[in-house]
């Protein structure tokens, strides 16, 4: 994996966009990320983790990632651009968003996070984009690095504290961080599921002894004192041989009490049938006895009645004889009741005509109803008139409207050209005035440019004048640098010249001349004295002495134009102060902009004076339509009048006394209806009181024929129908008991029962009652038996079942234990006590300690060695243990006896072997790029070169390493720097030697 750009924009600390292009940082190999403390040297490795994974490492999850001095409408952004796996990715990352809203109104809203993964396509020669979603981006990342997010964080950031304490961490400790970073939880699972299966396997044994003892106990309870489990307990080994014995002779004991109880239940249900038969013969006796004597009541009772029945009889021959009667009867009062109806209609009728017709027959009814009708006929034409007198009234009401409405819109119309001259001078007057502000907006344009040109000049100069100082004086000081470089590189030329010969005489042999004089004998050959210059020193000097003579000469060039930019700035802006300018100029942008905004109201002007124009001619027009309208309703006015007289004059003569035609017409219409009901009424009474005197003379001759004195002896003769079949029942009734009594009584067995003494019916009862107890004690006995038999036999079969499935689930029990203890180290088979979890660690720890070893030794000169420990410390588990072993003593001791820069150096190499046997474990994804953070600030000058020379050596088969830190000695040792400065506007980053 290697970095190319990343860029961020209102992350963290950095309110504004940032850039990091680490192919440039990367080219020097080593590179160097400082800045002050807070500054946000670790942001920026934050926002690398944040691309990849979109989140950032461990404890600063939790908090904010927008710049708290980001603009309100500026969205946090991280951009990183890599190549992994041969692929080169782009990741774009935006977090959620609280934003203002945009459409202006108050408060906020929130967008949700997004996220784009693009790759390059070389063929092509553009970007593609791969997927939008934030599971696939993080699944496929995942895939391609082959590293988690805390691998990663642990790998690539390889942060060194987090290593110092691993080296003087425990077991425990240590077993933690192997595990997050080699993934050893399905090892850890392993051990929870043999354990699990240990606890599941168990309580299924467990269980199946609880239910074969609880099977003993219902075969117990069943049994009864048959059966004795007092010493039988879950887990006891003989639990199933005891159960099956004891239910043995239970089953053999409750067989033999089925026998017993099947002979009782036999002897029972014969002394229940004797007791049964006896019984109904009893009862049989009871009855015919009872029978014979309800049968003497029943007879002395109906003789008791016999009256009672002769009175029904003759009743019933009287409503015989009324029968022929009722039909004349119904006549009569069908008859009279239709006299009272008509009666009563008449009555009512005449109740509502006047007093005038109170006494009219029928026929003098009619004939004032055919007069009143001839008159209302008569008030057709009078309607028409009233109706038409209707229309003249609206018509003349709406002539009146018409003219008020006209009144009201001459009255305004002349109103509002009353005003028309005052209204068009103003309108003209304010035209005028804009038309001179435009001329004037005119004049001060022409004025502005050159006095804000001027201004602009002022200012320049102003600051050239400054610029022009620090010039020169930049100038003087580079000059002299420049001096003092060659006087430098003179001295050590001069003194590597003193010491020529020391130098020529390093590269003298024996035997071989010399490339001076040509001896080829070298007697007293000259040596290097302290403080020697040699040709590198010198060329160092040189160099210096050239870079800070092309410093002078561009600091002078720069002092060069910096005064040319003063002149002209001076000959623009003459030498009028600055502020003197700065107020004219405003005076003029001041009378320029009131100029403009009183020359705006031209068009409106015209355009207003254009409206009211307008008006002028539609209130004209309409003043002189409504006096044609008024003129014309004068003429129409009068003709309406004359026509209201001459219908008002033709409807006085037609109404009479009423208040209208209308009225008048409802009276005779109302007087009509009323005398032709009552002309109706009276006809119907006059011919229902004929009909009801014929049927009295009818009803009178009936009732004589039937044998009646009068018509009212019938009538109470008569029976309705439900008298009638009550009469009929009762007769029915008493010669069917009659009948019933003597049949009775003529029974021969019934007779010879009443000559037998009384029957003991309760007697009979108690002793077949007692049979039937003894019967059911019987079967309950019988039942029980058969029932625990029953009971018996099924437990004993299912104890048995369950037997046979405990051994297997026993063999698998024991089979599980044993492994679980293995994996967790508790068995006595694991001689080192470890859990399968540590072991696979203590492995891998092993492998780490192998690779930190290689460049442990090379940054402590070969003293240094880490090796992996399977000691187990105190009462904890061994496998864990990491011992250092010192060379210059040849012991091995623990790493927290290690001093601060040899814990810092011990841990940069553990970090380092760290980084590759995960890589390897991951898959072998190449890692180009890494990250150390902090710790260099323990180590002395020696042990920092030490350290560079390993690191420097990673940047083998192109690999970069970037160093995190705010030691001011690494910035001398690393020349490609990136640092992070830090503002009130939030950091900013830099780049030093590079590019």
């Amino acid at each position: 994996m290697r970095l190319h750009r990343l860029d961020m924009t209102a992350f963290g600390p950095f309110g504004g966009s940032q850039s990091v292009d680490f192919d440039e940082l990367s080219a020097a190999g080593l590179f160097l990320l400082h800045g002050p403390t807070g500054a946000g040297k670790t942001s920026v490795l934050d926002a690398v983790c944040y691309a990849l994974y979109g989140s950032v490492p461990g404890a600063r999850q939790g908090g904010s990632l927008r710049s708290d001095h980001a603009a309100a409408g500026t969205r946090t952004e991280v951009t990183l651009e890599l190549t992994v796996a041969g692929r080169r990715l782009e990741l774009i990352r935006q977090p959620p968003w609280e934003r203002p809203k945009r459409k202006g109104g108050p408060g906020t809203t929130v967008d949700k996070a997004q996220s784009r993964l693009r790759e390059y396509d070389a063929d092509g020669g553009a970007w593609k984009d791969l997927s939008r979603s934030h599971q696939e981006i993080g699944e496929e990342i995942t895939q391609l690095l082959g590293m988690s997010r805390e691998q990663f964080c642990q790998v690539v950031l390889l942060p060194q504290g987090d290593f110092a304490r691993f080296l003087r961490a425990d077991a425990e400790a240590r077993g933690r961080l192997l595990g997050r970073l080699f993934d050893t939880h399905r090892f850890a699972e392993v051990e929870k599921s043999l354990a699990e299966r240990r606890r599941v396997t168990e309580a299924r044994v467990r269980d199946q002894d609880a239910a074969l003892l609880a099977d003993a106990h219902r075969m117990q309870q069943a049994a009864g004192d048959a059966m004795d489990l007092a010493e039988l307990a879950p887990g006891d080994p003989g639990l199933a041989d005891a159960v099956m014995s004891a239910a043995a002779v239970a089953r053999s004991t409750a067989r033999e009490q089925l026998t017993v109880a099947h002979c009782r239940l036999t002897a029972a249900e014969s002394g229940q049938a004797a007791a049964d038969r006896a019984l109904a013969d009893v009862r049989e006796l009871a009855r015919l006895q009872q029978r014979f004597a309800q049968a003497r009541e029943r007879a002395a009772l109906m003789q008791e009645r016999v009256g009672a029945c002769r009175e029904a009889q003759a009743r019933m021959e009287r409503a015989r004889k009324a029968e022929a009667v009722a039909p004349a009867l119904e006549l009569r009062e069908a008859a009279e009741a239709e006299h009272r109806r008509a009666a009563a209609a008449q009555a009512h009728a005449r109740a509502l005509l006047p007093e005038t017709f109170a006494v009219s027959g029928a026929g003098g009814l009619a004939t004032a109803a055919r007069r009143a009708a001839e008159e209302l006929g008569g008030l057709e034409s009078a309607r028409r008139a009233e109706h038409r007198l209707a229309e003249l009234v609206a018509e003349r009401a709406d002539l009146d409207r018409q003219e008020r409405a006209d009144d009201d819109v001459r009255q305004e119309a002349e109103a509002w050209l009353a005003e028309w001259e005052a209204t068009r001078a103003a309108l003209q007057a304010r035209i005028d005035a804009a038309q001179q502000a435009a001329t004037r907006a005119e004049q001060l344009a022409v004025q502005r440019g050159p006095a804000q040109r001027r201004l602009a000049a002022a200012r320049q100069r102003d600051q050239f004048a400054g610029d022009t100082e620090a010039a020169q004086q930049q100038a003087l000081a580079s000059a002299e640098r420049a001096v003092e470089a060659r006087a430098h590189w003179l001295d050590l030329k001069e003194q590597r010249l003193n010491g020529i010969a020391a130098e020529l005489a390093a590269n003298l042999t024996d035997g071989e001349p010399c490339a001076v004089c040509g001896a080829t004998e070298h007697p007293a050959p000259a040596r290097k004295v302290a403080g020697h210059v040699d040709r590198e020193a010198e060329e160092r000097a040189l160099a210096a002495y050239q870079r800070a003579d092309e410093q002078r000469a561009e600091d002078e060039r720069r002092l060069g134009v910096v005064r040319e930019a003063l002149a002209a700035a001076t000959a623009e802006a003459k030498d009028a102060p600055t502020a003197e300018l700065a107020v004219e100029t405003d005076e003029l942008e001041r009378l320029y902009e009131q100029a403009r905004r009183d020359a705006s109201a031209l068009h409106s002007g015209h355009e207003e004076l254009r409206r009211a124009g307008q008006e002028h001619e539609r209130r004209t027009a309409e003043r002189q339509e409504a006096a044609v309208r008024t003129a014309s309703r004068i003429g129409q006015r009068e003709r309406l009048e004359l026509e209201k007289a001459a219908l008002e004059e033709e409807l006085a003569q037609a109404r009479g006394a009423s208040a209208s035609v209308a009225a008048r017409s409802a009276q005779l219409e109302q007087l009509v209806a009323l005398l032709s009901d009552a002309a109706d009424a009276a006809r119907t009474a006059e011919e229902s009181a004929e009909r009801l005197k014929a049927a009295d003379g009818r009803l009178a001759e009936s009732a004589f024929r039937a044998g009646f004195d009068t018509p009212q002896a019938a009538a109470s003769a008569l029976l309705d129908d439900a008298s009638h079949r009550e009469l009929q029942r009762r007769l029915d009734a008493w010669q069917s008991e009659e009948a019933a009594v003597r049949a009775v009584l003529a029974e021969a067995d019934t007779a010879a029962a009443a000559q037998q003494p009384t029957a003991d019916l309760e007697a009979a009862e108690r002793t077949a009652s007692a049979a039937a107890q003894r019967l059911r004690d019987a079967a309950s006995a019988r039942d029980a038996a058969a029932r625990r038999c029953a009971e018996l036999d099924r437990l004993s079969a299912r104890s048995a079942e369950g037997i046979r499935r405990l051994a297997p689930l026993r063999e698998e029990y024991d089979r599980v234990a044993r492994l679980a203890g293995l994996s967790a180290g508790t068995s006595a088979d694991n001689e080192r006590r470890m859990r399968l979890e540590s072991y696979v660690l203590a492995a891998r720890l092993e492998q780490v300690a192998a690779a930190a070893t290689v460049r442990l030794r090379r940054m402590s000169s070969g003293r240094y060695t880490l090796v992996h420990s399977a000691d187990r410390a105190g009462r904890g588990r061994s496998g864990l243990g990491l011992h250092v072993v010192d060379a210059w003593t040849g012991r091995e001791r623990d790493t927290a006896t290690l001093s601060g820069g040899e814990t810092f150096f011990a841990s940069l190499a553990l970090a380092l072997g760290l980084a590759d046997v995960v890589t390897d474990e991951t898959g072998g994804v190449r890692l180009d790029t890494l990250f150390i953070d902090e710790g260099f600030g323990s180590l002395d000058e020696q042990t920092l070169d030490e350290v560079l020379d390993v690191l420097d050596a990673l940047r083998e088969r192109d690999r970069s390493v970037g160093i995190v830190s705010h030691v001011a000695d690494l910035r001398r040792r690393v020349h490609a720097q990136l640092e992070v400065v830090k503002g009130r506007a939030g950091s900013e980053l830099r780049r030093r030697g590079v590019g």
